[in-house]
């Protein structure tokens, strides 16, 4: 080659690296800020020429999918949800003149093939950009389950697999057709039952006496309690001057915490969290996931913490609290539906709490896995022994104490009910619980608002419905009302 041709070609790369490097200043690195200003709409009028990717269900069902509008030289993609509003808050919306929420929110970088780069700057300099398709792990028939379940019930129902952290359910309700969000965003938003509010991840409730699987669990976890741990279960017990008393003002002798937790007595898990005292309470409450929003692939304006809550703040460590209410599930204590799904998810998993999850694996418009999630283990929370003493007690619970309404035939079911007083005749009723014992395989919460019921009477029987979907097992048939001690 002549020295004025490898002159040139040297120029020419030069221009070309010079290029490259100007483009990526903001393609790349001024990107963020870029797509932050609300005046810049050239992004999101961009992505309407790229087909995002398919959103699928764990069996390949299409969640989310484009329609084409106008000519080769005009055309744009639209959002279509074929599944109407049965995934409608997991899944969210995705519309430009609307913004977007839940995955479409969340994983819009592997929806619009923007997750790597240098990738995406080729792309915009070859024009070849397309979004990856992502397969989550959400499962229709539990699903509908859930639904179905709640049967129109303001609440909510999450369900999980406790050694992956993958979400097969998550149920809200009201939900809404993410369909009509286009046209009736503003009827939608100022309706008064927020059907837009995602009830699992945003919502917080008094937990009622769920939470005591977590005194529960801080009390075998310390080594200072067992099984067979002997408490007093009078009635009334004074706790900061006010007597706090059991369900129903029922009266019980020495009990083990078996039976105190089977019997839901108020009064014995108020001891035993004052005895392990603040700091120990809320070393493990931290363990569990409260005080933080949880690690879910989902956008963080859609995700609230659990804790304990001055109003709308939660509590330093410093501040004065209740402990003994607090154990009990009173107090100041809000929680959502997701961290209680994560409270049983962690017993289930031997102690240890994995990452929740939507995503399974990304996959590129030509098929290739360009991306797989994979289970995530969060922390040790407690260790087997515990977990797996708790995990009997919870079965007594189902077995004979307020759960019984959530027994499958042939499947051992561990359990706890909740139900938290909102006003006369109104309850917020829970219910968690995870089966098989011995080898769990899905792990749920359900809360129904200002429910007429207990968490036994109201809550236990949509969880059967949803286990007996995801394990293919059939519930007892019980129709009579929990054992007593219903809460």
């Amino acid at each position: 080659m002549n020295r004025p041709i490898v002159h040139l070609f040297g120029l020419f790369t030069l221009l070309f690296a010079l290029l490259v490097g100007f483009t990526s200043r903001w393609s790349v690195f001024e990107a963020e800020s870029l797509e932050d200003e609300t005046a810049n709409r050239r992004p999101l009028l961009e992505q309407q020429r790229v087909p995002r990717g398919l959103i699928y269900a764990r069996d390949g069902t299409v969640v989310a999918k484009n329609e084409q509008l106008g000519n080769r030289q005009t055309r744009r993609f639209v959002r279509r949800y074929p599944t109407a509003s049965l995934f409608s808050h997991a899944i969210g919306y995705s519309f430009i003149d609307r913004g977007r929420a839940g995955l479409e929110q969340s994983r819009n970088d592997i929806l619009t093939g923007s997750g790597n780069e240098f990738a995406s700057l080729i792309d915009e300099l070859s024009g070849a950009q397309e979004g990856d398709s992502l397969r989550t792990t959400l499962d229709p028939k539990a699903q509908r389950a859930a639904l179905e379940g709640l049967g129109g019930r303001r609440g909510s129902v999450v369900a999980i697999e406790p050694d992956t952290g993958r979400i097969r359910a998550m149920a809200s309700v009201p939900d809404f057709d993410p369909n009509a969000v286009r046209e009736r965003f503003n009827e939608l938003n100022a309706d008064e039952d927020s059907p837009l509010f995602n009830r699992a991840t945003q919502a917080r409730y008094p937990p009622g006496s769920t939470f005591k699987v977590v005194t529960a669990a801080a009390a075998l976890d310390s080594g200072r309690f067992s099984p067979q741990t002997t408490v007093s279960g009078k009635n009334s017990k004074p706790i900061s001057a006010v007597p706090l008393q059991n369900f129903e003002g029922a009266e019980f002798g020495q009990v083990t915490l078996t039976e105190a937790l089977t019997k839901s007595i108020n009064t014995v898990w108020a001891e035993v969290g004052e005895d392990l005292g603040d700091s120990t309470m809320l070393r493990y409450m931290r363990r569990f996931g409260f005080g933080a929003e949880p690690p879910l692939d989902y956008p963080r304006n859609q995700l609230a913490a659990s804790g304990i809550f001055d109003e709308d703040e939660l509590l330093d460590e410093d501040d004065p609290i209740d402990i003994g209410r607090v154990a009990i599930g009173q107090e100041r204590l809000q929680v959502t539906p997701l961290q209680m799904a994560m409270v049983a998810a962690t017993v289930a998993n031997g102690g240890a709490l994995m990452q929740p999850v939507f995503g399974e694996r990304a996959i590129s418009p030509d098929g290739r896995v360009t991306e797989r999630i994979r289970p995530d283990r969060v922390r040790r929370v407690i260790d087997a022994s515990a977990a797996r003493d708790l995990t009997g007690m919870m079965s007594s619970v189902v077995e004979e104490g307020s759960g019984t309404a959530a027994q499958l035939r042939g499947v051992r079911v561990a359990g706890k009910t909740g139900t938290a007083e909102r006003g006369a005749g109104v309850n917020q009723a829970w219910f968690i619980a995870f089966a098989p014992v011995g080898n769990p395989k899905i792990a749920l919460a359900v809360t129904v608002e200002q429910a007429s019921g207990t968490g036994g009477e109201v809550a236990a029987p949509i969880a059967r419905r949803v286990l007996e979907v995801v394990l293919d097992a059939k519930g007892r048939g019980s129709s009579g009302p929990a054992a007593s001690g219903g809460f």
